[in-house]
């Protein structure tokens, strides 16, 4: 095993910029595809050919090509298992500002702008094929349905927090956190009332 496979083992999926970081030429990555060792997952991102896949690793993608991005709402809903939605892209959010959107080739990707500060807080990360993945917790992935209700739809926010709570992803006191920090609070205080409530 070459020192390109044994970092790809190690991490999971490697990109170009892991390889230059240590002294490995590219080319020698092209020969493993070649070979049938390596799989290109997008533009400058491989994995071994023997690494079992599925949706989560599509998040790994995502992260690994923008570190700073966030699974959200309807992709971090289908991580967290709550509710029904099968999402045929990936939800991100970046904060408002410079910070562009990955450029992917092979996953179709919707971007939510935040602003800095309602972007650090219901934050949990998870490891993927090796890659630190950020993903909204499920209370503040519901508070976000709540905020974005215009865009994915009420039915959407109401499914994920009956979802939710009956599969006890998340404490009132955490919802409650989330809908502050989101402004929704008021809003979502009468459905919070009638289903987690009562």
């Amino acid at each position: 095993m070459n020192a390109i496979e044994k970092l790809a083992k190690k991490i999971g999926i490697v990109s170009i910029k892991d390889l230059r970081k240590l002294g490995l030429h590219p080319e020698k990555l092209r020969k493993l595809v070649l070979a049938g060792k390596m799989i290109r997952l997008d533009r400058g991102l491989y994995r071994l050919a023997d690494q079992d896949w599925d949706f989560h690793d599509s998040l790994a993608i995502v992260a690994k090509a923008q570190p700073e991005a966030v699974i959200c709402l309807s992709s971090a809903l289908f991580y967290h298992q709550i509710g029904t939605q099968m999402p045929h892209e990936i939800w991100i959010a970046l904060p408002r500002g410079r910070l562009r959107p990955p450029k992917l080739e092979t996953l179709s990707i919707r971007v939510f702008r935040y602003s800095p500060k309602t972007l650090v807080s219901g934050i949990d990360e998870a490891s993927i094929s090796g890659v630190k993945v950020r993903i909204t917790s499920p209370a503040r992935t519901i508070a976000d349905c709540f905020k974005f209700r215009n865009k994915i739809g009420l039915d959407i926010a109401l499914e994920a927090l009956r979802e939710g709570w009956r599969r006890k992803r998340f404490t009132v006191d955490e919802l409650t956190a989330q809908s502050r920090i989101c402004r929704v609070e008021h809003l979502m205080a009468p459905y919070v009332e009638t289903t987690v409530v009562s």
